[in-house]
């Protein structure tokens, strides 16, 4: 048993010289842990990108890839920096970015997106991971929770009660921090991508009609949020909602500048 402590003592002492060694800070204002060099996250988003365009068909359709391109465009004027962006030939309703200026949308998106300002807050929301660093931050806590893990393992091996110990370690950490902050990474990219789509002259008020549609395609096949890595949709249309008049200011703004895409003359 002194062992066991001893080696949870030292896991926690591992997280903590990561933390206090790898310590940044989000658009929001919140820590986060980041132990990988940003080259390297491009480099693997570049790679990724390019054994899915090879993995998987590429649409075909001039007219969603018109009605995509132009609300991405429009999106990422306002990030800023190159962007590629591929519409993929894939029923499933998703859409996501790579760290490397990557944007992928699945054709399955777009009968839930029910108009350009819905696309925008999913491609916005995508984007949203990329500057926010996500992708590192959710590599760097599986790379300390791994770190932990071996250390139980050297520590307690070959007994029974000391597999049950690592067990219960790896059960604790996945659910304790890697899946919160997972639901916090999406909570976090749904607001950072309603900025961006209320500055880029699209309305903001359309995202939660967005989860709104979401919710109605799932039919209510949802996991418990505790052992989900999303919120539910019920928690994203009221934060998003509550987030409403932070973001409409900017989407005045963006109006009387002239920002007023027209993409959704694309549509079928």
């Amino acid at each position: 048993m002194n062992r066991i402590i001893a080696l949870l003592h030292i896991s926690i002492l591992l997280v903590v010289l990561l933390l206090v060694q790898a310590c940044a800070t989000s658009p929001m204002g919140r820590n986060q842990l980041k132990l990988l060099p940003e080259d390297q996250m491009q480099q693997m988003g570049l790679q990724a990108f390019d054994s899915l365009k090879k993995e998987t068909p590429l649409s075909r359709d001039r007219t969603k890839n018109q009605f995509v391109e132009c609300v991405a465009n429009a999106v990422t004027a306002i990030v800023g920096g190159q962007w590629e962006v591929v519409v993929f030939e894939d029923n499933t309703p998703n859409a996501f970015a790579l760290p490397g200026g990557k944007i992928g949308v699945h054709t399955g998106i777009l009968p839930v997106t029910r108009n350009q300002s819905q696309l925008a807050s999913v491609i916005g929301h995508e984007i949203g991971h990329v500057i926010a660093h996500h992708g590192n931050e959710r590599a760097s806590q599986n790379l300390a929770m791994q770190t932990g893990m071996q250390v139980a393992s050297v520590a307690v091996p070959g007994s029974q009660l000391g597999q049950v110990a690592v067990a219960a370690l790896g059960i604790g950490a996945k659910f304790g921090v890697l899946l919160p902050f997972s639901r916090t990474h999406e909570s976090e990219a749904d607001l950072i991508g309603l900025e961006y789509m209320s500055a880029a002259g699209f309305d903001p008020r359309e995202a939660p009609k967005l989860w709104q549609n979401m919710a109605a395609a799932s039919k209510g096949a949802e996991s418990p949020e505790f052992m989900s890595t999303h919120p539910s949709h019920a928690t994203r249309i009221q934060d998003l909602t509550a987030y409403l008049d932070e973001v409409m200011p900017k989407y005045q703004q963006a109006l009387s500048q002239g920002k007023r895409p027209d993409c959704d003359r694309f549509r079928q």
